[in-house]
């Protein structure tokens, strides 16, 4: 289990949150899937948007012309701002079962929000379904093709670790039969997917 924070939630409801974080080694990057801990398991995410928001310190430092290398680094690593990180909610686990289902109840405000490691991902994702596909289709709120596509290429990097090089024509099959009466959406999505993998050497 990955016991180092990656934030904490600002709010929430049953299909995501949002979450502040500080820039750090261990912020995850757009697509990272996550979790977060409650009294009764788990809930899962995506992460589907990162904000940057300004301040009255970086509105004038913006202007300012030549600001030396030390106050931009100061001004990134000890902002008072949060970054901003908006989860998409695909799943939950309880007493050692994964449901594709939203949670029943967002989690609270403060909530700690943690990355997934690699055998986390494959726990999740590695149940011979693909039901949390679902979530990322029908997300309105995304470039939901860069999303989808960044997803699998981190799931399937983590399966080819335990030798599983097969997962991703699974998920690519099961996309292809979700989309099969969507022709237009089904080629923007598995260019996007394409794009993702192009110079990845599959096993």
């Amino acid at each position: 289990m990955n016991d180092i924070s990656a934030g904490r939630l600002l709010r929430a409801n049953t299909r995501g949150c949002v979450v502040g974080c500080r820039i750090s080694q261990n912020t995850p990057a757009f697509g990272s899937m996550i979790y977060i801990p409650t009294e009764t398991g788990r809930i899962y995410g995506l992460v589907s948007d990162i904000h940057i928001d300004d301040d009255g310190l970086v509105r004038q430092l913006a202007t300012a012309g030549d600001v030396p290398e030390e106050i931009i680094r100061d001004n990134r690593v000890n902002r008072n701002v949060p970054v901003e990180m908006s989860v998409l909610f695909i799943g939950t686990a309880a007493d050692g079962e994964i449901s594709y289902m939203l949670p029943s109840r967002p989690p609270l405000s403060l909530d700690k929000m943690y990355v997934c490691n690699p055998k986390e991902i494959c726990i999740f994702t590695d149940t011979g379904q693909f039901g949390y596909f679902r979530h990322i289709l029908n997300f309105e709120d995304a470039p939901v093709g860069d999303l989808l596509s960044s997803h699998l290429h981190e799931a399937n990097a983590a399966h080819c670790k335990t030798g599983n090089s097969g997962w991703i024509n699974q998920a690519i099959t099961e996309i292809i039969v979700l989309l099969r009466n969507d022709h237009e959406r089904m080629t923007q999505i598995l260019g996007a997917v394409s794009d993702a993998f192009r110079g990845t050497k599959r096993k």
